[in-house]
C-alpha cells in the first residue's frame, strides 16, 4: 500500500495520552463508525493480521505515547506505534519561539505539503518524523496556554 502520512490538531489540557485517546475516539468514528469492519476501537486493535500487515495509514496506527524526544530506532521493536514530543530545540528551529500557535502549525503543515523536492521536504517540519509507523506531537498554544497538539506521523512502507 505505501507510506501515508498523516497530521492533526486537537484540544489538549495537559494530559497527552488522554488527546490522544480523544483524538483516536473521533478518527474511530469518522473510519469505522458504521461498524462494518470493527465495532470499537479494541476491536481493531485485535485484529493483528489487519494491523501487522495494512494498518489504518491513521492516528489509530499509534498505540502509546511516550516521553522521550529521542529519535525511535528502527532496530527497536517497542519505537514503533508510538507518539513522541518533537524536542524543544527542533520546536524553536521550526518556529522561531518555544510556544507556537495553532495557526503557525498549520502554516509548517502547508509549506510541507507544497514542498518542491525531497530535500526541502526532509528539511520541513513533516520531515521530523523519520520512521513510518510513529509520529511527533508540538503543543500548540492560544496566548501563551497550552491549548491544542499538532501530531503528525506515517504509517506503512
Amino acid at each position: 500500500m505505501g507510506a501515508s502520512g498523516w497530521d492533526y490538531v486537537t484540544g489538549y489540557d495537559g494530559d497527552v495520552a488522554a488527546a490522544l485517546a480523544a483524538l483516536q475516539a473521533r478518527v474511530f468514528q469518522e473510519e469505522y463508525g458504521d461498524g462494518a469492519c470493527f465495532r470499537s476501537l479494541e476491536d481493531l486493535y485485535a485484529d493483528e493480521e489487519f494491523m501487522g500487515t495494512e494498518g489504518t495509514h491513521t492516528i489509530l496506527d499509534i498505540v502509546r505515547v511516550v516521553a522521550t524526544d529521542d529519535p525511535p530506532n528502527r532496530s527497536v521493536i517497542d519505537d514503533y506505534g508510538t507518539l513522541r514530543p518533537l524536542s524543544p530545540e527542533r520546536v524553536v528551529h521550526h518556529f522561531g519561539t518555544e510556544r507556537p500557535t495553532v495557526e503557525q502549525y498549520e502554516q509548517l503543515l502547508a509549506a510541507a505539503h507544497d514542498a518542491r523536492s525531497h530535500e526541502e521536504y526532509e528539511r520541513s517540519l513533516l520531515g521530523e518524523c523519520q520512521m513510518r509507523w510513529t509520529g511527533c506531537y508540538v503543543v500548540l498554544h492560544s496566548d501563551g496556554i497550552p491549548t491544542h497538539l499538532g501530531i503528525f506521523g506515517f504509517s506503512g512502507d
